[in-house]
């Protein structure tokens, strides 16, 4: 049950999550592969707006992509609509951003 706003916004975030993954994914394997411990990265992303900043997108794009992806399971399984589901659809997002900026000011900000 999706509309066109939410159909491009989805698609919108999943093209932005494209690149931060794979950014993503080369910092680990290159953190890894470097033998750096948990608080020798920590060191490095502490006070960082660049890794705020990527990681920051990574989350406002994952908390629009995931709500939306989940308003879709929950609507074609239980087969709720209407305003429960707008509610379902914001309170997933809304957790998953702050769930997530919470998780990016711990690792980045002093």
């Amino acid at each position: 049950m999706l509309n066109l706003g939410l159909y491009m916004a989805q698609r919108l975030s999943a093209m932005a999550m494209g690149p931060l993954v794979v950014g993503h994914l080369i910092v680990m394997v290159v953190a890894i592969q470097g033998g750096l411990t948990t608080g020798e990265i920590l060191s490095r992303t502490r006070g960082s707006i660049g890794w705020f900043l990527f990681y920051g997108c990574f989350v406002v794009a994952v908390s629009i992509h995931a709500a939306i992806g989940l308003r879709v399971i929950v609507h074609e399984t239980s087969g709720l609509r209407g305003a429960w589901l707008e509610a379902f659809t914001w309170a997933t997002g809304i957790i998953l951003l702050t769930m997530g900026a919470r998780a990016v000011m711990a690792v980045t900000l002093l």
